[in-house]
This record gives C-alpha cells, structure tokens and sequence, in this order.
C-alpha cells in the first residue's frame, strides 16, 4: 500500500525557518553571554594579578608608571 504524503506548503516551511532561525539565535546571543561573563571574569583576575605584582615590586609608583608608559 502506498503511503499518502502530506504536502507541506511554503507558507510552513516558511514558518519552520524562521522558527529554527529564532532558536539558533537564542542560542548564539546565550552562547555570547556566557563567553563575556569568562571574558570579565579572565580580565579581573588579570587586573588583580597586576595589582599584586605593583604592591610586590621594589619600584615606587612613580617609577612603574613611567616603565608602562615607556615607548620602545
């Protein structure tokens, strides 16, 4: 016996895409979020490294300052 297809009209298919575009796009913006929260959370302990090898240098402040503002 020979099976009866449904014919899916391009108003559907239309309506498949956009609601697979919708979801792929939620999922990229949650995918973003989450690799800027990793971002800001890797500069603030880059920063706070910074600021412990400042207070642990024998340099005054003045001095440090003028080695990082120092051009090559």
């Amino acid at each position: 016996m020979a099976r009866t297809r449904k014919t899916i009209t391009l108003d559907e298919k239309i309506e498949k895409a956009q609601a697979d575009v919708e979801r792929t796009k939620a999922g990229y913006d949650a995918a973003v979020q989450e690799l800027r929260a990793f971002l800001d959370k890797k500069d603030a302990q880059r920063k706070q490294e910074l600021v412990k090898a400042v207070d642990n240098s024998p340099g005054s402040f003045d001095e440090i300052m003028a080695f990082l503002k120092a051009e090559e």
